[in-house]
């Protein structure tokens, strides 16, 4: 039987900021251990954008683990996702496809703006995780449960943190082009080119 996970959190931030922000979210200092992010597809379906990205990423395995796995600890990871702007709704799907015979572990998050507060975006995150494995099953699920629960604390940081430096960002664009606008100069020199 698999472990479920649940969880669910808010960003300070509208939902178009947030669906924009998510294909940027890698770096950041919160998830170094994602190493690799490509997309191997990317289409309109029905006004939806349906996306296929595959993620290298890597853990410290424990102690236990080292000894097991003979391998490296990279893993490779299959996220799709759909951005549906007419119902203001991101949902991704995650799993594994690369150590499952160890161990398969699958997510969900939808992303929609808040009830509460329309600037406000809710995240609604569901893992289930599940091994096959015989006798190291309960062990491999208990240690992944609590590594899973770490990383997706670490993942809203690192959203939260793309988000703000993109703020950030847009702010200092609109800055600039209010200063070179007022100053009647051409706005097509970089921001860095003009302050250097």
């Amino acid at each position: 039987m698999a472990k479920f996970y649940s969880s669910s959190n808010v960003y300070k931030f509208d939902w178009d900021q947030v669906s924009a922000t998510y294909w940027k979210k890698y770096p950041n200092p919160y998830s170094p251990h994602v190493l690799t992010e490509d997309v191997v597809e990317r289409k309109i379906v029905d006004h939806k954008l349906i996306t296929t990205r595959l993620l290298k990423k890597t853990n410290k395995l424990p102690r236990w683990g080292e000894k097991l796995l003979p391998l490296n600890s990279a893993a490779y990871i299959v996220e799709e996702s759909v951005v549906d702007p007419v119902n203001k709704r991101l949902t991704t799907y995650t799993r594994n496809i690369s150590l499952t015979t160890w161990m398969l572990l699958e997510e969900k998050c939808e992303y929609y703006p808040s009830s509460q507060n329309s600037n406000w975006t809710i995240c609604k995150r569901y893992a289930w995780i599940s091994s096959s494995m015989y006798g190291l099953a309960p062990a491999l699920k208990a240690f992944a449960y609590e590594r899973f629960k770490a990383n997706a604390s670490k993942a809203i940081k690192g959203l939260t943190y793309a988000l703000a430096k993109s703020s950030e960002d847009n702010k200092s664009q609109h800055q600039y082009i209010i200063t070179r606008g007022s100053n009647k100069q051409a706005m097509f020199d970089s921001p860095k080119t003009a302050c250097t």
